[in-house]
């Protein structure tokens, strides 16, 4: 709901403060009918917002006006747990976290010998629709497996497997690649089952000896560095908006598909 002139803020300055472009060129974008608020183009600079109740999208992405909340991607190493201590003493997030002034917290995990995309955030509406398995947010890995994968496996793991804990079928399964008596295969999931990918890969008879998270929802690795963090971008940040808005479909546009809570982990 836009506000009258003695209340909210206006937008353009709103549209500064998060980061989104200089004030005079966030009043370029409202007048080139650019900007929408709850749904409806907005072209005139005076119209005032509020920050908490209001949605404000720029070209069709939303924008995090909250500035309080903040949003890392850690390209997490094997060896650490996801956790912000450990009872066993390993080492844990808090090398990471303890970098910003923000309280983060890591939305799902990954099992201590994974590696790859973590998400730490302080946004706990946001950390559940993308760590919540009801959502449906799809999840990429790349695992090194023992073994000659076969496209008969490949279908195996589509079509669908029984494990101790009910029945699973990853969403995607391609083979990237034999080396060494070893294949390289890429599995995409929206379960949040602990362990899941190597528990599923031990049922068809190739254990992995090696996985990494590359894909969390709309959000890529790239080529973050192993132990590295940075801040997600204005864009990236407004990919996981949109999903939360949008009842939680994943960046392809599926629809999320129920399924029984469980722990995320690869």
């Amino acid at each position: 709901m836009t506000l009258p002139d003695a209340e909210g803020v206006r937008l353009q300055k709103l549209m500064a403060a998060a980061g989104v472009a200089s004030r005079r060129v966030s009043e370029d974008l409202i007048a080139a009918g650019r900007v929408s608020v709850n749904g409806r183009i907005v072209t005139e600079l005076g119209v005032r917002v509020d920050p908490v109740a209001d949605q404000v999208t720029v070209d069709g992405v939303p924008v995090q006006l909250d500035t309080s909340r903040r949003y890392v991607m850690l390209n997490k190493p094997t060896g650490v747990v996801s956790s912000m201590s450990d009872e066993r003493g390993r080492p844990d997030l808090r090398r990471w976290t303890d970098q910003y002034e923000e309280r983060l917290f890591n939305v799902g995990r990954l099992d201590a010998e994974t590696s790859g995309l973590l998400v730490l955030t302080n946004d706990g509406e946001l950390a559940h629709v993308l760590a919540h398995p009801s959502f449906g947010v799809t999840k990429t890995y790349v695992a090194l497996v023992d073994g000659r994968v076969t496209q008969a496996t490949v279908r195996q793991l589509t079509q669908g497997i029984e494990l101790e804990d009910g029945p699973i079928a990853a969403d995607k399964a391609r083979v990237l690649g034999e080396v060494g008596g070893r294949t390289q295969l890429e599995l995409v999931l929206h379960s949040g089952r602990n362990r899941i990918v190597r528990r599923m890969m031990a049922a068809v008879g190739h254990p992995v000896q090696e996985l990494v998270r590359r894909q969390f929802g709309p959000l890529h690795l790239g080529t973050l560095p192993v132990g590295r963090a940075r801040d997600l971008t204005k864009v990236e940040v407004g990919r996981l908006l949109e999903i939360a808005r949008s009842g939680g479909e994943t960046a392809g546009g599926k629809t999320a598909r129920s399924t029984r809570p469980r722990r995320a982990g690869g």
